[in-house]
């Protein structure tokens, strides 16, 4: 996907950057496009590790607020992901890590929505499955401080309690918004009042959790090479978008992979992990909440990302979609 939040660089200054932070420089093998913010690229380093390096946006690139310092957040969910017992999260390993780069182990599989075609449903169900035991360990990593919302954030967009921790994140995309003169379809104080209505359901949630927030099939790689019949999750990518918040806003995008409702492999998956889904009234209020603010989120990045009106038009339809869910509440 073309963004201008991407920095690209030749093969010569990729060496240059990776042989003064680390000590060992790289051949370039090929640049990897599928991603929408970073710019990555498929390196052999000089001691013959394969490897992805990922750049941060360009110094003067104009990012969102909650994406100022998000490269950070991402080298700390590696080293959170390490330190769990087993391989109960599979993820790429990190292998170096600077302000302005991050170099990670080359996973084995294939993104799963490029793979979807291969597999049977018999096979998806049983890695929906997979991914939600997956979900629940990850589930398990709460922060050192005991503060919700964005960890590179500081104290901007994290709070001692849910409610405002949520309510700052909201308001810094409207913020943004405002910046980009985003078409939010809607006053965005209607967007503050739908978030406020939520406020006892958000209440409800006391304990913060590692929440990865970008589930898609494209984040997420899998293993076919038994034929699509026995697959299983190779891997877990893309961390920069976490935080600390309700695990139940992991569902947002993780159904853009499937069913996630209470009777799904994805739940009984993530339950027989030991997590605990309740998709109590207050529950599916939260649900809502997060679809707008992830759909509030898509409009407002394609400002500084240059995304074209084609793009922009159906992100405005999910907004649309999740204003009118909220709005429709009992």
């Amino acid at each position: 996907m073309q963004s201008q939040t991407k920095r690209r660089l030749s093969p010569g200054e990729l060496d240059a950057l990776l042989r003064v932070s680390t000590g060992i420089g790289c051949r370039l093998e090929t640049e990897l496009t599928d991603g929408w913010f970073n710019a990555a690229y498929r390196v052999l380093l000089d001691d013959g590790r394969p490897a992805v390096v990922k750049l941060a946006p360009p110094a003067d690139a104009a990012v969102l607020r909650y994406e100022l310092g998000i490269m950070a957040t991402e080298a700390m969910v590696y080293r959170r992901i390490e330190a769990l017992p087993g391989d109960r999260v599979p993820t790429p390993a990190l292998l170096y890590a600077g302000e302005e780069f991050l170099a990670v182990s080359v996973l084995e599989g294939t993104p799963w929505d490029k793979a979807a075609e291969r597999l049977s449903p018999t096979a998806q169900a049983a890695l929906r499955r997979e991914l939600g035991a997956i979900t629940a360990h990850l589930h398990t990593l709460a922060p050192e401080d005991g503060r919700f919302g964005y960890p590179a954030a500081g104290s901007a967009l994290s709070a001692s309690d849910w409610r405002t921790a949520f309510t700052a994140m909201v308001d810094a995309l409207l913020d943004d918004a405002e910046r980009w003169q985003s078409p939010l379809g809607v006053p965005p104080a209607e967007i503050r009042t739908l978030v406020a209505e939520g406020g006892c359901a958000l209440d409800e949630v006391t304990a913060p959790r590692l929440v990865h927030f970008d589930l898609w099939p494209g984040n997420i790689f899998v293993d076919v090479s038994n034929d699509g019949e026995r697959p299983r999750i190779a891997g877990l990518i893309d961390h920069e978008r976490a935080f600390w918040g309700d695990p139940a806003a992991e569902l947002v995008s993780l159904a853009i992979g499937g069913d996630t409702g209470p009777e799904s492999d994805l739940v009984a998956g993530y339950t027989e992990a030991g997590g605990s889904l309740d998709f109590t009234p207050a529950f599916r209020h939260r649900l809502a909440l997060y679809r707008l603010y992830l759909g509030l989120l898509l409009v407002v990045e394609c400002g500084p990302r240059g995304y074209g009106p084609d793009h922009l038009a159906s992100c405005s339809q999910t907004l649309a979609d999740t204003i009118t869910q909220l709005r429709t509440l009992e």
